[in-house]
């Protein structure tokens, strides 16, 4: 197996500062090594140049920094077609939840038919319309699904990257009023936190896994470290209470592993500035690892 690294160094999706240091905080915490201990090749591209929010001055307060985060997101598109193309699996490493949205566009655009599995607090399901906030993060499986700023959703020159029937959301547990309503009309299906405790992880899972995987020819892996429970994983930009745990994401991730359906993936949110001791993203990096190949026992 060869995976690709890609680092967007983002925080113009979101509004308070820091997550842009992720994917430096990532690495720092032995990402390639732990990968390569798995008998791995693992090959880092670096990162997309980013600009910083005060070099650029927000045109429309209800979609800020689009024009910005349209370019990052063609850019990490390419970038992620041509690690397919190259025989590797792009790992995309962020940043703020943005950097889904080029991420998908390059994975659909190989795969065509593709399934979805969102790990997030939130649904990242608003639209310029239903936006509380106007940043791009929280829009970013819309864009995805063919519905918001309609540059975003013809990134990579074609729409939509993935099925509704074909995407699952696990953990949410802090949704928008509208963004609830863009969901149920979407036709998205959801595991909020009520559900992972009633079921437990595995059943949660493997019922995600028979959605996303259902006429698809590979699925990609969303995973926002901030669908973790704060105490687990401090630092990121938008934390809640009564997230999953470290071993409900691990069993998670080791189950993603057996099913071999995991072609591409992202990892975002990230914030260095919040954590305590590099500690969120030393679990991003046991989350990854786990997700590709890591066991207790061989």
């Amino acid at each position: 197996m060869k995976i690709r690294i890609i680092g967007v160094p983002i925080d113009l999706g979101a509004d308070r500062r820091g997550v842009d240091m992720g994917p430096s905080a990532i690495r720092y915490a032995s990402l390639q090594s732990e990968l390569e201990d798995l008998g791995l090749v693992v090959q880092d591209l670096g990162n997309i140049e980013v600009p910083v929010p005060e070099a650029r001055r927000v045109v429309d307060s209800r979609q800020k920094y689009l024009p910005e985060i349209d370019r990052i997101s063609e850019k990490l598109a390419s970038l992620v077609e041509n690690a397919f193309l190259d025989g590797y699996i792009p790992l995309v490493l962020g940043g703020d939840h943005s950097i889904a949205i080029g991420a998908l566009a390059g994975a659909a655009k190989v795969k065509h038919q593709l399934g979805l599995l969102w790990f997030d607090t939130h649904g990242d399901c608003n639209t310029p319309e239903t936006t509380p906030s106007g940043n791009i993060h929280g829009m970013s499986m819309a864009v995805s699904l063919g519905f918001g700023p309609e540059n975003l959703v013809k990134c990579g020159g074609f729409s939509p990257k993935v099925r509704p029937e074909n995407t699952v959301l696990i953990g949410a547990r802090n949704l928008d009023r509208r963004e609830r309503e863009n969901i149920m009309r979407a036709g998205i299906h959801v595991f909020t936190m009520k559900e992972i405790d009633r079921l437990g992880m595995e059943d949660v899972v493997k019922k995600a896994l028979a959605q996303a995987t259902h006429g698809t020819n590979g699925v990609h892996l969303s995973f926002d470290l901030d669908v973790m429970d704060p105490s687990e994983a401090p630092g990121v930009g938008t934390p809640a209470r009564g997230g999953i745990s470290y071993r409900e994401a691990h069993l998670a991730m080791e189950l993603l592993a057996d099913s071999g359906v995991i072609c591409s993936a992202d990892f975002s949110e990230v914030n260095p500035i919040l954590d305590i001791q590099n500690k969120t993203a030393e679990m991003a990096v046991g989350l990854i690892a786990s997700v590709f190949g890591k066991r207790i026992m061989p």
